[in-house]
């Protein structure tokens, strides 16, 4: 049931954030962001909500291929680390997402994907992570939830990446 609502909420965001149009500043002609690739490297601290783990800290790399000045498709692996008082434990994810953009700045993304246990304390899971944020030509700040089907615990993070254009 938990990950039918997680899902539930993903669709949900991502259908509500692509059909309504907020225009509440106009739009320059020539888009923020230019169509083709971006590259993002990022941190991330985390809350897990239940569970045996403490805390979270993460480092990925996203690749974004923006289709259009509002919607871009993303690849974004790194590694996660739980912390407990016994024994940590940690990841590596693997996950395809699609993030919206609305006004220039501010976007809703959903992200799918595997987590795949490194020190033995963790099997192979899947993931499922919505996430709201802001990003400009170079900042990209979110927060984001991450379900892990086969884990005890789900996490509430934040995000702070770099990111650039691989366009000259």
């Amino acid at each position: 049931m938990k990950i039918y609502n997680c899902v539930l909420i993903g669709l949900s965001t991502l259908a509500f954030f692509t059909s309504n149009e907020i225009s509440a500043q106009q739009i320059e002609n020539k888009p923020y962001y230019p169509k083709g690739f971006r590259i993002g490297f990022g941190l991330t601290g985390g809350l897990p909500t239940d569970g045996d783990y403490e805390g979270a800290l993460g480092a990925d790399a996203r690749l974004q291929y923006d289709l259009s000045r509002k919607t871009s498709l993303t690849a974004t692996t790194g590694y996660t680390h739980f912390f407990q008082k016994g024994e940590d434990a940690g990841f590596i994810p693997a996950k395809l997402g699609f993030k919206a953009f609305w006004g220039t700045q501010f976007y809703a993304q959903g992200e799918v994907g595997a987590a795949f246990g490194v020190n033995g304390q963790l099997d192979n899971s899947l993931i499922l992570a919505p996430s709201f944020g802001f990003a400009n030509k170079f900042i990209d700040i979110s927060v984001r939830y991450e379900n892990y089907t086969e884990y005890k615990t789900d996490m509430i993070g934040i995000r702070l990446a770099y990111g650039f254009s691989l366009k000259k």
